[in-house]
């Protein structure tokens, strides 16, 4: 069984058992959450499609807390002595998910 989820502007497709990176989301290591909205269940027989979404979330346990590779952003003008050079590193969570219910 799977789920389609929205977190952090984007969407994921989730199965239980699995460990996925989603944006920033509050919380310890160990913690329970709850992901919502849940857009899409499919798997066993016909799948359910939300219009905009499903009543019920997706389960799931904070098991990392971190931040990704750099990314380094330099800026340029040629003949005029401007140069910048900055790094970001964006930081994510990882959870595995339980369950889900829809």
């Amino acid at each position: 069984m799977y789920a389609v989820i929205a977190s952090g502007g984007k969407q994921y497709k989730v199965e239980a058992g699995q460990v996925y990176r989603l944006e920033k989301i509050e919380g310890q290591v160990g913690d329970a959450v709850g992901l919502a909205p849940v857009l899409m269940v499919g798997g066993e027989g016909e799948p359910k499609v939300g219009r905009p979404h499903l009543d019920g979330q997706v389960s799931a346990v904070i098991v990392e807390q971190g931040r990704a590779r750099k990314v380094l952003v330099f800026k340029k003008k040629k003949r005029k002595g401007y140069r910048v050079k900055r790094g970001h590193r964006q930081p994510f969570t990882a959870v595995r998910v339980e369950g889900i219910q829809a």
